[in-house]
């Protein structure tokens, strides 16, 4: 009886690029924990007022409730005798709270980032405490509260400058490379005249000029931090412009947006979202930067940079800047981790 042929083998299921990165990505076991870590900080930090605030987040009062956190209530509300606003870190508001079936739900931390604590046992700065956990600034305000506020703003205006720098400098780096000709010489004359414009020196006469504003500071940012994400988006065109498909493409009579949008656009992103970490982790390097020297947001903001710059003049409160510079390191930190991984996650000669 002859033998009978060995059965084939199944098909491979077919794996799309994007799920093979994904792969990829994950396999690289510090850039995905690191994912997972700054995305619940990020997100807990988006809920600050929640984590962090001087007032309860809801109370219940001689059978009525409240919402301190939304609105505001005279003292006399709670038994005071003043019809300004309540001071909730008061002992004796806090007493009226507490006594009978009066409760009030309190965040995790009493104090927000602009709340002086008048009742902290030591002077200002004063040392951490059961009061204070990682102490008050020279003004007394929460050193906790001051860095999960100033957290979230170094993110936030990261990743606005991202976002801005990473659409002008596609824009920009996409119609020199696949114009290319003189189009790509003027963009280019015109870049390297741009780039040579002080961006400090501009930094300080506009500061001289308009009341320190984030937005202000954005602006400048975005309109210079472009120029280096546009000369890799237009290597990127420049090579994919002269590709097969590109030619086939014409051939069929489609219209220059049409290939610039559907065929050449996406296969030059590779290193726009291999690049974003790093350009975000250089954003909240110059914000903190600029509020150290005065440069940046308003002094009342939250900022990194800000609790730095109280560190060096408070050399001795070591629990001002210490902290300070771990929350700055250990954010660039998983930046950088997230970054390398997606580097490798992008390239296609791995399996």
């Amino acid at each position: 009886m002859p033998d009978s042929e060995p059965a084939a083998a199944a098909p491979a299921p077919s794996v799309s690029p994007a799920r093979r990165a994904w792969l990829r990505f994950r396999r690289n076991r510090r850039g995905f924990v690191s994912l997972w870590i700054f995305s619940v900080v990020f997100v807990l930090s988006l809920g600050a007022e929640l984590l962090s605030n001087d007032k309860p987040i809801v109370a219940h009062y001689q059978g009525r409730w409240y919402v301190p956190m939304l609105n505001a209530y005279p003292e006399t509300t709670f038994g005071g005798d003043f019809r300004t606003a309540t001071d909730y870190l008061d002992p004796f508001i806090r007493n009226q709270l507490s006594v009978g079936d009066n409760w009030a739900l309190w965040p995790l931390n009493d104090y927000r980032f602009d709340t002086i604590n008048y009742f902290a046992p030591s002077p200002n700065p004063a040392p951490p405490s059961a009061v204070n956990l990682l102490g008050t600034d020279d003004r007394g305000r929460d050193v906790l509260a001051r860095l999960l506020y100033g957290f979230r703003i170094s993110v936030l205006f990261g990743l606005a400058l991202t976002a801005l720098g990473v659409a002008i400098g596609v824009v920009a780096g996409a119609i020199q490379g696949y114009f290319g000709g003189r189009t790509d010489l003027a963009m280019q004359r015109f870049i390297e005249v741009w780039g040579s414009v002080p961006e400090l020196y501009l930094l300080l006469i506009l500061a001289s000029i308009f009341e320190p504003s984030i937005w202000i500071l954005l602006t400048i940012l975005a309109i210079f931090g472009w120029m280096g994400l546009s000369d890799y988006v237009r290597a990127e065109f420049l090579r994919n412009r002269t590709l097969e498909y590109v030619t086939a493409a014409r051939a069929l009579g489609l219209a220059d947006v049409q290939i610039f949008w559907r065929h050449v656009l996406p296969n030059s992103l590779t290193p726009v979202v291999a690049f974003m970490p790093f350009r975000m982790s250089a954003a909240i390097v110059a914000l903190t930067s600029l509020d150290f020297l005065g440069l940046g947001v308003p002094p009342s903001t939250p900022s990194l940079g800000e609790l730095l710059s109280q560190g060096k003049a408070n050399l001795d409160a070591w629990w001002i800047s210490l902290p300070t510079f771990g929350v700055l390191v250990g954010t660039l930190l998983l930046l950088i981790f997230i970054g390398e991984a997606l580097r490798d996650a992008l390239d296609t000669r791995k399996g």
